[in-house]
């Protein structure tokens, strides 16, 4: 299953941005409203939760600076990975585009869809308040 966010514009430099989603602490300002937990277990990743869900452990698995940083879900009972695609308009703005990738079942995917697709959104509303 692959879903994408809306695109956000961003007042920073693709640089800037990329080293902003690599450094998982900074996930926390992103994190919609109705969060219950966040947790930094790691220095790359971190435990969330949203009201109503399961918690949720990412780290980061790569980047490929200034363009892309790819989270990843630490344990394989559900692996998906959460991709950053950031594009550099000019010296001072960007936009980044999430991507949610995850290998999941027909029913598991019809569960997820609504609330994954949400919270991208809600991501990607974020960044661009950063």
């Amino acid at each position: 299953m692959i879903l994408n966010s809306t695109t956000a514009t961003v007042n920073k430099s693709a640089s800037e941005m990329c080293d902003f989603l690599a450094n998982a602490k900074n996930f926390e300002q992103l994190m919609p409203e109705n969060i219950s937990k966040f947790e930094m277990i790691r220095e790359n990743g971190f435990l969330f939760a949203l009201i109503g869900m399961p918690e949720i452990a990412l780290e980061v698995k790569e980047i490929e600076a200034p363009n892309k940083v790819v989270l990843g879900a630490i344990s394989d009972k559900i692996p998906f990975n959460l991709t950053a695609n950031i594009k550099e308009v000019d010296a001072e703005n960007c936009t980044v585009d999430l991507e949610f990738t995850g290998k999941f079942n027909a029913m598991m995917k019809m569960m997820v869809k609504g609330p994954v697709s949400k919270f991208i959104d809600t991501l990607s509303e974020n960044i661009e308040k950063v």
